[in-house]
């Protein structure tokens, strides 16, 4: 028999009890009342299996739309209660009789692609759609040896830095990776070797921005963030105020955008769009496009649905290009470019286990200066103690 550990849980109760409170209050809904502290069965490990403890894990927006029922109520969808969290670092306590590649003491990190389709790209993701499955907001899990990497300690990223990533990274490598291939379609690196590359929000978009930099492109990040925008800024790539435009709320503030970006590209525009959030911001994408453009999403924060012009998209020959999380092969190479190409934005405060909720209730309202941690284990073991600055 496996044993319990503490985890949070979402479940359709809890969503159902805020949802009404909130709307009786005139308020909006709490997420931190809707992520509760719980308690999860473990499995015993099977041959292929991996027992981790949890060392730290980052909040993901996932979790937003699980505790909203905002786009669908996936905790109904998984029979009224699910397990979230599938970004984290763990520790190998114990492993598999046919686990070759991990050994106990291993400090390794997860990945959320729920299960590859013929080429490798994931149907669902883990801990959020793909049936059955446990996050890694608990103290420990148990986990196939197909779901972890070994963590580049060496990187030069600390541990918090490092466990922004497991998420993130995949689908910023995915979405670039895509997005320029499919640009390169149309337009030969000969032809144009330095692009102008645009990224909107939070923390894919800060990744993929330093994809483009790092293979010298010019880089722009639109946020209402000052504090990502400047550290952005260090890393050489331009930062521009998202509030100064209104976040597009009117056709004027999508032209006075229009304005500022094709100044900042001597009349170009953007080559690559980098859309994680949609609704307005999907319009100012749209309208920044230079001929032969790719805009590139991963992400649905604002809305599901977008509108267009297919004519002017055709004459402009505009690529819309929606993606995924990555492949296996995906992962492991987007996790060979920590420290060397990512260095994320992490939020200021570190969280406790115990505030992991006020944490997804805060990244929800938008008040976070980067990418927020939770630190998962009190106890830190001996090879990542160094990397707690």
């Amino acid at each position: 028999m496996g044993r319990k550990v503490k985890a949070y849980s979402i479940t359709t109760d809890a969503i159902a009890a805020e949802a009404a409170r909130a709307k009786a209050a005139g308020e909006e809904v709490d997420v931190a009342r809707v992520v509760q502290l719980d308690y999860l069965e473990l499995p015993d490990p099977g041959p292929r299996d991996v027992h981790l403890k949890i060392l730290a894990a980052s909040a993901e927006h996932n979790i937003s739309h699980a505790a909203t029922a905002d786009t669908m109520n996936i905790a109904e969808a998984r029979g009224g209660k699910m397990y979230p969290g599938n970004s984290a670092v763990g520790e190998v306590l114990a492993v598999g009789t046919q686990v070759t590649k991990f050994a106990k003491g291993d400090v390794v990190i997860t990945h959320c692609n729920g299960g590859p389709d013929a080429y490798g790209f994931p149907t669902r993701i883990w801990a959020y759609d793909s049936p059955d499955s446990v996050g890694w907001y608990a103290k420990e899990a148990v986990v196939g040896d197909w779901q972890i990497v070994k963590a580049p300690l060496d990187c030069g990223l600390n541990l918090w830095e490092i466990a922004a990533l497991p998420l993130r990274a995949p689908t910023a490598y995915h979405m670039w990776r895509r997005a320029l291939a499919i640009y390169r379609i149309k337009v030969p690196r000969e032809r144009r070797a330095v692009l102008n590359v645009l990224g909107f929000g939070g923390g894919v978009s800060e990744l993929f921005l330093m994809n483009a930099k790092a293979e010298g492109h010019n880089a722009f990040f639109c946020s209402g963030s000052p504090e990502r925008r400047k550290a952005l800024e260090q890393q050489g790539i331009v930062g521009i105020d998202q509030k100064a435009f209104h976040r597009f709320a009117s056709r004027d503030d999508v032209k006075a955008f229009t304005k500022e970006v094709k100044k900042l590209t001597n009349g170009e525009g953007a080559d690559i769009v980098c859309d994680m959030l949609r609704g307005p911001v999907f319009e100012a994408g749209f309208a920044i496009a230079a001929r032969e453009g790719v805009n590139v999403s991963a992400g649905w924060q604002l809305s599901q649905q977008i509108t267009y012009n297919s004519t002017l998209a055709s004459v402009k020959q505009v690529t819309l290009d929606h993606t995924h999380y990555e492949t296996l092969e995906g992962v492991v190479a987007a996790t060979e470019l920590y420290g060397r190409v990512y260095k994320p934005t992490v939020h200021s405060e570190i969280y406790s286990f115990e505030d992991l909720p006020r944490a997804m209730d805060e990244m929800t309202r938008n008040v976070q200066t980067g990418i927020p941690i939770i630190r998962i284990a009190d106890d830190m073991p001996d090879s990542v103690k160094g990397l707690l600055g």
